[in-house]
């Protein structure tokens, strides 16, 4: 009956985790979906790369709500069986509250273990695969960029200015500057020209004008009646190298231990570690394989609304610092990130102190000897 009873409300715990965390998922993907709108508007990737890459930053978002719609879950759901008297079905059963805290602390555990997967492997490689979408897209949306008395600057090293476009996409007085190096660039100048597309690939069709190279020693000009001028060659100017939250965990590893055996860092193709980047490192594989563990804490921080029943005195006050408890642990979790520091582990102590009063107030409540009989 015992194990009837828990699974019940392990249950409930679950159903509302879900619920609550789908729905603050889309709630905050929708929002950032529409920032990232300007890979379309102003970055001019397709639609399909836009696409794609906003969806997957949905298992991102959900592991960054994970901790928090965890303490929710569990406070919510012990509360609403005080409210409804339901959690003296626990106390009749025989069950004792040190027994009932440690199984949602063995519940809790579950939940870290599946944050952790998460954290470790499919928030990096969906955000990767997410970031090669940008990587290898080429621009698709030319027509749009090339705005009329606009100087359109969307790509790297090309600058592109018209004077004016009609609307069968005959484009007027054009200026094009494109860096070639530091010391080389390219001015072209045309008295109009249009936009085509040739195999997925686009070209300015330029009709007279003329070509100005201009390097550190010399300059020279070419005029021409008609030219083609090959678009599909530059690339966006969104970021396409690959971010720390986008790196393999295995590499993020390989490199602390390199400097913790070695005292130096490696190189690999789009992968730098060194002095510069092992702090970086250090903190987004403590966010990786740490923070998880807060869910445990958050676990027990709620479980411990059982120690006081609804009917003794001050029960409202001792909820509202079980809640606020519970908030203090989960912003500390996403601030203690900032304290960490790879030369400095005694600096870096610091991030134990929610695990050592964790500790402390467990023991000191399955010691009591006034709950010993609970």
């Amino acid at each position: 009956m015992k194990k009837l009873i828990f699974r019940n409300i392990f249950k409930d715990i679950t159903t509302f985790f879900i619920i609550t965390s789908l729905s603050l998922t889309l709630i905050v993907w929708v929002i950032q979906a529409v920032n990232y709108l300007d890979f379309v508007s102003e970055d001019g990737h397709s639609f399909k790369v836009y696409f794609m890459y906003s969806l997957l930053n949905l298992p991102k978002i959900f592991s960054k709500l994970f901790l928090f719609v965890f303490f929710i879950s569990v406070f919510f759901t012990i509360s609403k069986y005080e409210e409804n008297n339901e959690i003296l079905i626990f106390w009749n059963y025989g069950i004792k509250k040190t027994e009932f805290i440690n199984k949602i602390l063995k519940f809790s555990f579950i939940y870290f273990l599946f944050s952790i997967i998460f954290s470790l492997f499919v928030v990096p490689k969906t955000q990767d695969l997410a970031r090669s979408y940008i990587r290898d897209s080429n621009i698709d949306y030319f027509p749009s960029l090339i705005k009329k008395q606009h100087f359109n600057d969307t790509v790297s090293k090309l600058t592109i200015f018209v004077e004016d476009k009609t609307a069968d996409g005959l484009i007027k007085n054009i200026f094009i500057k494109e860096n070639l190096d530091d010391n080389r660039s390219q001015i072209i100048s045309a008295r109009e020209g249009v936009l085509a597309k040739r195999n997925n690939f686009f070209y300015l069709v330029l009709f007279d004008g003329k070509i100005i190279n201009i390097d550190a020693k010399n300059t020279n000009i070419i005029k021409f009646e008609k030219t083609e001028f090959n678009l599909s060659k530059f690339t966006t100017k969104s970021t396409v190298f690959p971010k720390l939250q986008e790196t393999n965990s295995i590499k993020l590893i390989e490199c602390l231990s390199s400097f913790i055996k070695k005292k130096e860092g490696f190189f690999e193709r789009l992968f730098v570690c060194d002095e510069s980047s092992v702090n970086s490192v250090f903190q987004e594989m403590y966010q990786r394989l740490i923070l998880p563990l807060y869910i445990i804490i958050a676990g027990f921080v709620a479980s411990c609304l059982v120690i006081k029943s609804r009917n003794q005195f001050g029960s409202m006050k001792f909820k509202s610092f079980i809640f606020i408890l519970g908030f203090l642990f989960i912003i500390f979790s996403e601030g203690s990130i900032n304290i960490l520091s790879f030369n400095n582990l005694n600096k870096s102590s610091i991030v134990l102190f929610p695990f050592i009063i964790s500790v402390i107030g467990y023991l000191t409540f399955i010691s009591s000897k006034k709950l010993k009989f609970l």
